[in-house]
Formats: C-alpha cells, sequence, structure tokens
C-alpha cells in the first residue's frame, strides 16, 4: 500500500493547507508562491499515475486516494478564487465544476455499486477539462498581471464548457443503467 504513486498522492494533500497558509499571508509575494504550490500539487497527480502505471504500483488505496486529493485541491481552490474575485462570472463556473465533480462521483459509487463503473471511466473530455481546469487556477491564483488573470478567466471558461459536456458524457453512459436500475 505504501508505494511511490500513493506516497506522492499523500504530499498532495498534504500541499493543500500549505497551500491556502501562504496564499494567505500578507506580503507581496504570497499569491505566486501559492500557485507554484498548487503546481507543485498538479504535477505530483500526473507524475503518481504515470508512475503507477509504468511501475505496476496501482492499488486499490491510491485509486481511492488519488482522485480524492484532486478533487478537494481544486475545491479548495476554487473557493479561494470565489473569494477573492467576489463576481458572478467567477463564482458560477466554480459552482458549475464543483456540482459536476460531485454528481459524477456520486454517479461513479452508484455505477460501481451496479457493477458497471467501466461505462463512467475518465474520458479524454474529462482529462482536457482536469488541464484547462489546473492551468486556469494557476493563473488566478498568481494574479501576476491583467493579461495572465483574463488568460485565467478564458481557460475557466473553457474548463467549465468541458466540465458540462463531460458531464453528459458521463450521463449519457450511464443512463440505461440509471433509467432502469440494472
Amino acid at each position: 500500500m505504501i508505494n511511490i504513486p500513493n506516497i506522492l498522492t499523500g504530499f498532495r494533500i498534504f500541499l493543500i493547507p500549505i497551500f491556502v497558509v501562504i496564499y494567505y499571508l500578507p506580503v507581496a509575494w504570497a499569491a505566486q508562491i501559492a500557485a507554484f504550490v498548487f503546481l507543485l500539487a498538479a504535477l505530483t497527480d500526473i507524475l503518481d499515475g504515470y508512475l503507477a502505471r509504468k511501475l505496476n504500483q496501482s492499488t486499490p488505496f491510491g485509486a481511492f486516494l488519488d482522485p480524492v486529493a484532486d478533487k478537494i485541491m481544486v475545491a479548495v481552490s476554487l473557493v479561494m478564487i470565489v473569494e477573492h474575485y467576489a463576481v458572478i462570472w467567477v463564482t458560477i463556473p466554480a459552482m458549475i465544476m464543483i456540482c459536476r465533480e460531485i454528481i459524477i462521483s456520486a454517479l461513479r459509487e452508484w455505477m460501481a455499486e451496479m457493477g458497471q463503473r467501466a461505462s463512467v471511466a475518465v474520458s479524454r473530455i474529462g482529462k482536457v477539462k482536469t488541464f484547462s481546469q489546473m492551468v486556469a487556477l494557476f493563473l488566478l491564483i498568481w494574479q501576476q498581471s491583467a493579461m495572465m488573470e483574463w488568460g485565467g478567466f478564458t481557460f475557466m471558461f473553457v474548463a467549465t464548457v468541458l466540465t458540462l459536456w463531460s458531464m453528459v458524457v458521463y450521463l449519457k453512459a450511464a443512463w440505461p443503467a440509471l433509467s432502469t436500475g440494472k
């Protein structure tokens, strides 16, 4: 159960409170350092998945913990971004992203109980959504310049569209089981 991918996932969870504390430090460089902590967490997400496959170290514990770590990091970041910008065009995309994660997590759990988890496995759209989301959050956390923030807003809107699209894809794949209960 203790292997390099799981250690990286645990490290990502460990980084979450550090990220939050750094972000709120009353110093000029806090946002930039917090953005790099966020980037480090995002890179460990990529690395732990790669290593789990490459080293054949996938475990049930890792399969459980990895998406939990991702969702916590993204949800915490979205809440911080909403608090910082306090505008509806940031709040609504963040709300959509968080709600989608809850819906799809519940759907995956239910489908697993039905023995059909594979029909709602992570798709390519979901991976592109996650990439767009991570770029958006990195840029919006950093807040170095107006151009960087507008880039962050653009990636956030792309991620929101992909969030809705991927949710529809997952729900469509699960619809036969949802509509019949089998």
